[in-house]
């Protein structure tokens, strides 16, 4: 069989067949051998048969366009994306296939990526002057790339730009809050100030907060050595009574405790009428002012001497902070602590005359005033010091010999000659001061307060450099060798600074929390760590609570000054 379509349109269509031995039914001979067939002409019969094949001839066609256009489209669209990219000129992309492209253009992704590691690659030296010009912003940086017509590098180079740029800002940005915030730790809050105001008048006119402390039935137990005395140097009131109240609710016995409060003279009248009208159940308490002891001469000449060179090295290192204008390597926050008040604090340094301020007893805990007492710690007086001055926590509680800022390179400078020759090691751990045991008697066998003093001198007589102000660096000289250590769960110290928050379950298991960071419980800024923690846990309900209740009874003097 023939099928036959004229090309001129469907104006004619024939079929013809040869069949053997004659035409079939329906065909007609023509003349010539034993073959028929139909001739069809244009004419008014024709048109359904024409429809009909017209149908079943364009519907292939229509599906192939409909799988062809989409491709064309999406293919046009990335040829005329990518050469309005790359190419600088409609000329320039003439070389452009439509399917494939054109080997002498790079890939978009590769061009892009070796721009970014040339860009990266760049020197900030030599870059410090794109860094300067650089976009403030990326809608800038847009409007500067596309105004320009700028390549790929000069995109790449100017985004590394921006980028340092913005970086340097945030790095500047984070300084600044770290100085504010240590200089916000420095203001006294209004409420506290108001407080010693309000005390002070309080013990002019009112005999009960005159009365003695303790009470003339006890005194004789304030150097029975049966008895746990626990000492702070203290010239905060608030402070003070967080101390005492949280000690006395977690002691398994209060009634053995004694606790010496020494303060200085602006501050005595204060301390004094607090604690003779709100006395402590069960435990004692004394108050005593500097002014009232009678040291020989040599003592008082230690005292002014050592205060002195503390406030040099305070000087020398808070005009170097200065001169940087404040500025210091990321890392190194720790170099704001010569902010700290209690640098240049009498009540901070005095600690090493712990045996002259208590002759008659033996055996004392310390504790800081920025404590939280939250557990008993009655049996820290059963613990063996094997002959040693001081049981003290070194360990901290993220794994042996972690301690984390707390090593010697972060107190002493060794680049420092005199510290570098010694045989202090850098990398080690620092013991804490804020709650210690001390035997007095061994210490009275040593030469530690002496030492103490030498190394002073030996500081003056060195530039004032060899460590950073505070009262534990030349400590952890005197103590060379007369530390015992004891469980780290002791004392969790570290709180109060802007670090990575405790686990809860550290938090929980200390018995003395010590906020040494300048975010301390009484201010604004103070105890992150303990707000954070569930309120219904024990001992931090107690923490909070012990704030919270002592600030609001007695305190809210605000309204009266």
């Amino acid at each position: 069989m023939k099928f036959y379509i004229s090309a001129s349109g469907i104006k004619r269509v024939t079929i013809s067949s040869a069949v053997a031995g004659g035409g079939g039914r329906g065909s007609s001979s023509n003349g010539g051998g034993g073959g028929g067939f139909w001739e069809v002409m244009k004419g008014k019969g024709t048109a359904p048969l024409g429809r009909r094949l017209s149908q079943r001839t364009l519907l292939p066609v229509v599906l192939m366009l409909a799988i062809i256009l989409p491709f064309l489209f999406l293919r046009i669209a990335f040829i005329v994306l990518e050469s309005a990219t790359i190419c600088s000129s409609s000329l320039e992309c003439m070389g452009w296939r439509f399917f494939g492209g054109s080997d002498s253009f790079p890939n978009l992704r590769e061009e892009l990526a070796k721009a970014l590691v040339e860009a990266a690659n760049l020197d900030d030296k030599d870059g410090g002057t794109v860094v300067e010009s650089s976009p403030a912003s990326f809608k800038d940086l847009v409007e500067d790339v596309t105004a320009h017509k700028q390549d790929l590098k000069a995109f790449a180079f100017k985004t590394k730009a921006m980028m340092v740029n913005m970086e340097r800002k945030i790095q500047s940005a984070r300084r600044r809050e770290s100085i504010y915030w240590h200089l916000a730790s420095h203001g006294v809050p209004k409420g506290l100030h108001c407080l010693c105001l309000k005390l002070a008048e309080e013990y002019a006119v009112n005999a009960m907060a005159r009365s003695r402390l303790p009470s003339p039935e006890f005194v004789h137990l304030l150097t029975d050595s049966s008895f746990h005395h626990i000492v702070l140097l203290t010239d905060n009131v608030l402070a003070a009574s967080v101390v005492i109240s949280s000690a006395v609710k977690n002691s398994a016995n209060p009634g053995k405790l004694v606790f010496h409060i020494v303060t200085d003279k602006k501050t005595y009248t204060s301390m004094h009428a607090w604690f003779a009208v709100n006395s402590i159940c069960s435990a004692v308490v004394e108050v005593k002012g500097l002014h009232q002891y009678d040291w020989s001469h040599k003592v008082n000449v230690g005292v002014r001497e050592m205060l002195r060179i503390h406030h040099l090295i305070w000087d020398h290192n808070y005009n170097n902070l200065k001169e940087d204008d404040f500025e210091y390597e990321e890392g190194n926050e720790r170099n704001l602590g010569v902010l700290s008040p209690s640098c240049l604090s009498l009540m901070n340094h005095l600690r090493i005359y712990l045996p002259e301020l208590f002759p008659d007893l033996n055996k004392i805990m310390f504790l800081d005033d920025d404590v939280v007492v939250q557990h008993d710690l009655s049996s820290l007086w059963e613990i063996n010091l094997h002959g040693k001055v001081v049981g003290a926590v070194v360990d901290s509680w993220c794994g042996r010999e972690c301690c984390p800022g707390r090593k010697y390179k972060d107190y002493f400078n060794f680049t420092n000659p005199v510290i570098a020759s010694s045989t202090l090691d850098h990398d080690r751990c620092g013991w804490l001061y804020g709650m210690n045991v001390f035997d007095l008697v061994a210490w009275r066998k040593t030469n530690i307060t002496a030492a103490y003093h030498q190394w002073l001198k030996l500081s003056l007589n060195s530039g004032l450099a060899l460590w950073r102000p505070g009262a534990l660096p030349p400590a952890l000289i005197a103590f060379e060798g007369h530390v015992h250590p004891i469980d780290p769960s002791w004392h969790l110290s570290g709180l109060g600074y802007q670090l990575p928050p405790v686990p809860p379950q550290i938090l929980q298991a200390a018995a003395v929390l010590h906020f040494s960071g300048p975010a301390k419980p009484w201010l604004e800024i103070g105890f992150p760590e303990v707000s954070r923690v569930r309120s219904r846990e024990e001992g931090f309900a107690f923490s909070l609570f012990s704030l919270s209740a002592l600030y609001s009874k007695r305190l809210l003097f605000n309204e009266q000054i």
